[in-house]
């Protein structure tokens, strides 16, 4: 003990605390250091972001972590990732792991296990990856469709501003306004009809209907072949009464058709308006007053 100088206590209890600093790191990072796991490498040409410690996911659930990531100098353009797997956990012939950024831009790693498998990898052994860009990178791919749609979309606010600024269009709207209060006016009117007139129409209706299925009933019991027998008769005696008319030989057709009786009742009238005029102006001639009696001439 007399060995133990106070230089190699303080390099001892440096070791020790650089022992603990290196483990505390490790096991806030996920990694159990005195856990024993299977090691596997995956090979990239792009982590997008991928850093130790994060997580990998096999069919959604956590199966290991990323221990250590490399660039290899020997083969330009290739990133290993060095991946700890649980024990019990092995991958089986044919699986490829894929790196998938998430909506906060954090980067998992996904083992993409196959259906069927003839056999699995060894510990130790290298398998491919690739980058799925996921939500982030197809809106990444659509940034430059957004970029080249900002021309039209100024000219389509510009071509908006300038109808707005029309004053066609507030006549157009004040002018829809003023239909839509009449259409307002005219509802109210079509309701009180529906409420108040309509009603009264339809009962106005209901009877002419019932007069006429009375009148139709008094139709139907009709003989309208005596009708029309009598009707005929009628005619025919009208057609007799004309022909009658026309007939010179009759006595209807006489006093119609010769002028004798014209000429004499005109020859008549004549007279009787002479007579009248000589009465009022020889009165004498025709009525005699005296209060002597009759003076013989």
């Amino acid at each position: 003990m007399k060995y133990l100088t106070k230089e190699v206590k303080i390099g001892l209890a440096g070791i020790v605390a650089i022992a603990l600093l290196v483990f505390g790191i490790n096991f806030l990072k996920g990694i159990n250091m005195f856990k024993s796991g299977n090691g596997y490498y995956v090979e990239f040409e792009n982590i997008a972001g991928l850093v130790t410690s994060s997580p990998v996911y096999a069919n959604g659930f956590g199966v290991g972590l990323v221990r250590d990531i490399h660039y290899d100098y020997n083969h330009q353009g290739k990133i290993v990732v060095e991946i700890d797997l649980n024990d019990d956990m092995k991958l089986p012939v044919g699986t490829t792991a894929e790196l998938e950024t998430e909506m906060l831009g954090t980067v998992k790693m996904n083992l993409m296990l196959p259906a069927s498998s003839s056999g699995v990898h060894a510990v130790g052994d290298t398998i491919s990856g690739s980058v799925n860009a996921g939500m982030m990178g197809a809106a990444a791919n659509l940034v430059p469709k957004i970029e080249s749609m900002i021309p039209k979309l100024d000219s389509i606010l510009g071509s908006i501003n300038n109808l707005l600024a029309d004053q066609s269009l507030a006549n157009t709207v004040h002018n829809a306004e003023q239909i839509t209060a009449d259409l307002q006016v005219t509802t109210k009117s079509l309701n009180a009809l529906l409420q108040h007139d309509l009603p009264s129409i339809a009962g106005n209706l209901n009877t002419v209907t019932a007069n006429f299925a009375v009148i139709s009933t008094a139709l139907k019991d009709i003989d309208y072949v005596n009708t029309i027998a009598k009707v005929n008769a009628t005619l025919d005696g009208v057609k007799q009464f004309t022909e009658s008319l026309q007939n010179p030989n009759g006595t209807i057709g006489l006093l119609l058709n010769d002028d004798s009786l014209y000429r004499n009742l005109t020859r008549t009238t004549d007279n009787a308006a002479s007579l009248l005029e000589d009465l009022q102006a020889h009165p004498q001639r025709y009525v005699h007053f005296s209060i002597w009696g009759r003076k013989d001439n």
